[in-house]
């Protein structure tokens, strides 16, 4: 930690320095959002829920233009949009009494969500470079992991559905969270625009359909959706689900279970970020994704026996070995992304990967809730498992279009990563 800190540029410690701070805001409110709006607001829970979708399909519509502006107006420029539009969402949300007033509260937060994922990667790959870079990614996923745990401990200790005011505090206190990242861009990272101008030999158009032509960018697009549809999608739906109605454990064991998977990630990226580095981005792809086909296997396991200690014993598990795939998956696809593009396109590469996230965070609830609803929870756990051999196979196609540059492997001066695959 000690050597990536000093290898790090002034302005990379400065977006990494308050990273956790900065989440611990969305913490506060993540995992009681839904509870806010139908048993303090009174809405109903259909209603409720749909509110909820709103932040995900904004956030996935305007992806697109955030990762164009990116690139044309600059990284800082439309994360700033997005601090702004997070701010006045939490500010409306918190004393949004009918429903409407909500919608418009979510739109702009998912507003946000959407376009400030590929700025804030392509503002990162514009500071950092190289092997440093993955690294970066790593540990600020860890660093998120820790400021959204924190924060939802705190959140949980502090609000209280028979004091409404608790929730208004802990919604106001998510958009002053905002206030830490304005004052970075405005103040010590003023000078980091993110943006970059195209070369003048160089003839590539940069939309969005000529980079979904490149093979490699198609292979990382459709593996980041398979593993969002396993990963996220499940964790928030799926997971909950099965060790409820079919592991029947209770719940506190499943908010023990997101601990633990906090844990395990804060405590072991750095240890992981070391012993990849170096190594082939595909390869760690790959043995992430038979960490997980053993993780799901363990929540089978649970489920096999339900409502005893090898049913609580197999959801821990899960969530352990599960958090030790994901901090292998979380630097090697960022790194992928933003390795593959040029400085003129970064903030749309950023886009198709935001986008191919959302996606698969979408469509993963709707299909663990189809089969966990029709009492196929053998089906489940087997198209989980599949998957998870469906993202090894991937990686393993994508390693033949990736070049070594973008792979994580170092190439002899002289050598381009294209002339590696050859």
């Amino acid at each position: 930690m000690r050597a990536f800190w000093a290898a790090l540029p002034t302005e990379g410690r400065w977006l990494l320095s308050t990273v956790a701070i900065q989440t611990l805001g969305r913490g506060l409110t993540l995992p009681f959002t839904l509870i806010y709006l139908h048993e303090v607001r009174g809405f109903d829970l259909g209603l409720s829920g749909t509110l909820m979708a709103l932040i995900a399909i904004v956030g996935l519509l305007v992806t697109g233009p955030g990762g164009a502006l990116t690139d044309r107006y600059g990284a800082r420029a439309v994360l700033l949009v997005g601090i702004v539009a997070m701010i006045v969402g939490n500010t409306l949300l918190a004393f949004a009494t009918t429903p409407a007033l909500a919608a418009v509260a979510l739109i702009l937060i998912g507003f946000n969500f959407g376009v400030s994922w590929p700025a804030f990667n392509a503002l990162i790959a514009a500071v950092v470079q190289g092997d440093l870079r993955q690294q970066y990614f790593g540990i600020n996923f860890a660093l998120v992991n820790l400021g959204i745990g924190v924060g939802g401990i705190v959140g949980g200790l502090f609000a209280n559905v028979d004091r409404p005011d608790t929730f208004t505090m802990i919604f106001l206190g998510d958009a002053a969270s905002g206030l830490i990242p304005m004052a970075l861009l405005l103040g010590p990272l003023r000078h980091v625009h993110g943006r970059a101008e195209r070369a003048a030999d160089d003839d590539t158009t940069g939309s969005y359909l000529a980079i979904l032509r490149e093979p490699a960018v198609r292979w990382l697009t459709a593996l980041t959706f398979v593993a969002m549809f396993l990963g996220y999608g499940q964790l928030e739906a799926g997971l909950p689900a099965y060790s409820r109605q079919v592991g029947e454990v209770s719940t506190r064991t499943i908010g023990l279970a997101f601990a633990v998977n906090t844990a395990v990630i804060v405590i072991l990226q750095f240890s992981v970020l070391s012993r990849i580095s170096g190594r082939r981005r595909t390869r760690v792809i790959v043995v992430m994704a038979l960490i997980w086909a053993a993780a799901w296997g363990l929540l089978g396991i649970a489920g096999a026996s339900p409502g005893g200690g090898i049913a609580i014993a197999g959801v821990l598990g899960f969530m352990a070995v599960f958090a030790l795939g994901e901090t292998l998956l979380q630097p090697t696809v960022p790194a992928i992304t933003n390795d593959l593009a040029d400085d003129h396109t970064r903030g749309r590469y950023n886009a198709v990967s935001a986008a191919a996230f959302q996606c698969g965070a979408i469509a993963g609830p709707v299909v663990a809730g189809f089969l966990l609803e029709h009492d196929l929870a053998g089906v489940y756990i087997a198209a989980m498992v599949t998957g998870c051999a469906a993202i090894a196979g991937m990686a393993l196609v994508l390693e033949r279009h990736v070049p070594d540059t973008a792979n994580g492997v170092k190439v002899p001066d002289g050598t381009s990563g294209a002339e590696s695959l050859s």
